[in-house]
């Protein structure tokens, strides 16, 4: 008597949707209390010390920087000791961090505090979770990617309660709280990211393989997987390293600015601006909700591209803002821009290069990224010191961003490979 098989996408049963879940909790976490909370934070902290516009991208920038040049070392890092392992480092590492933040009195402090929690927000963050998810899935990778950024998105969609905490209890035990709760998660969630499909013997997507060879592919999905080497000699790889990098010029801009800009150019309360900067994460979780399902049915490079015009308008809207309504404008844009590319970024990159060295080719391409991600807080937060508000630089980061479509269409699939060099 044959046993039963398992049947297609059996999300019940199979553990690939339990990973999502797990990472989905992470990064919600990690962006209530940091990521996008960041600004937050920046707007307190100003109150409090009078520190730069300047001070915070700066600060902002060199967590994007460490996290960079972690990168390639940490790819080859996972591949040797595993994700649960990393994840754990991370929770401690990002515990540390916190506890020092709650503590500090100084710049000096708080760049010491950043350092640890850019380190644990590494170890126990995207790249770590993104790894761990892709090796789960081929056909419904988008939507797995999509799933899990909803987290991302409803963490920042809670902004305004990090800011209630601020005004009930202080920004200091603030921190520390959250910041246990979210190390102390991490540190629960590891074994269960850290899941083996091979180990446990599932297919993936939860879908026989003869099944699977029957249902068409995405585009560019490779039969074998390319080293990391092999990849660095695709266009392909800097096409889609160099269209994220534009893309975050304005993800990153808004995420440490935007609060700064609505107090200080507009003249909104923080309560207010915590407001708005929390409706820009409701509309990037309606757009991760499509991005996913969209990705895994039509060409992700479109769907990345048309984002790109999404963000430079809807930054623009921002920057000129006269009424509500234009307000209203880049909240939509830019939040369903941010949605529905963000998925789309690994999934591609899985689709081209495989997921045997995807850590690795991630952490390199990190490198790359992680120039938009520093170059938009720093060029804004300068030139708004500079001329007083922050007109020029969010015009030439939207404009920057939008030159960015350029690179997705040139992001075709790389040649197949048909056997490896001797």
């Amino acid at each position: 008597m044959s046993s039963p098989t398992r049947p297609v996408d059996d999300r019940a049963s199979f553990q690939g949707w339990r990973v999502v879940r797990s990472a989905a909790v992470v990064w919600g976490l990690q962006s209530l209390v940091w990521i996008q909370g960041y600004g937050n934070l920046a707007v307190q902290l100003r109150e409090q010390f009078g520190w730069s516009k300047t001070f915070f991208s700066i600060g902002f920038a060199a967590t994007r920087a460490e996290s960079a040049l972690l990168g390639p070392p940490q790819g080859v890092a996972l591949r040797r000791w595993g994700v649960t392992a990393m994840m754990r480092l991370g929770a401690v590492l990002m515990q540390v961090g916190y506890v020092a933040m709650a503590l500090m009195q100084n710049q000096t402090h708080f760049l010491i505090a950043l350092v640890f929690i850019a380190l644990g927000s590494t170890f126990a963050g995207f790249l770590t979770i993104t790894s761990a998810m892709v090796s789960w899935f081929e056909r419904k990778r988008a939507r797995a990617l999509s799933y899990a950024s909803m987290g991302f998105a409803i963490g920042g969609l809670c902004g305004p309660i990090m800011v209630l905490l601020f005004s009930a209890i202080g920004w200091r035990w603030t921190l520390a709280i959250a910041g246990t709760v979210l190390s102390g998660l991490a540190w629960a969630m590891a074994p269960i990211i850290g899941l083996s499909r091979e180990e446990l013997g599932e297919h993936r997507d939860g879908i026989e393989p003869s099944i699977a060879a029957a249902m068409p592919s995405a585009e560019g999905v490779q039969a074998n997987d390319f080293t990391a080497a092999e990849a660095l000699r695709t266009r392909a790889f800097w096409m889609i390293a160099l269209g994220h990098g534009s893309a975050l010029l304005v993800v990153s801009a808004v995420m440490s600015h935007l609060q700064l800009f609505l107090t200080e150019d507009l003249d909104y309360s923080a309560q207010g601006a915590a407001l708005v900067a929390g409706l820009v994460p409701l509309l990037q979780l309606v757009g991760t909700g499509l991005g996913g399902p969209l990705g895994d049915r039509f060409n992700k490079r479109a769907i990345a591209g048309v984002a790109m015009l999404g963000h430079g308008i809807g930054l623009l809207l921002l920057t000129y803002a006269q009424n509500l309504w234009m307000i209203a404008g880049f909240i939509v844009l830019h939040g369903l821009a941010w949605g529905t590319r963000g998925p789309q970024m690994n999934a591609l990159r899985a689709d081209y290069f495989g997921t045997t060295s995807f850590g690795t080719i991630m952490g390199f391409s990190a490198l790359i990224t992680t120039i938009g991600a520093m170059t938009g807080p720093l060029l804004a937060g300068v030139l708004a010191d500079a001329t007083g508000n922050y007109r020029t630089g969010f015009t030439l980061l939207a404009a920057g961003t939008m030159l960015g479509l350029v690179f997705f269409v040139m992001a075709t699939p790389p040649s197949v490979r048909t056997e490896r060099p001797q």
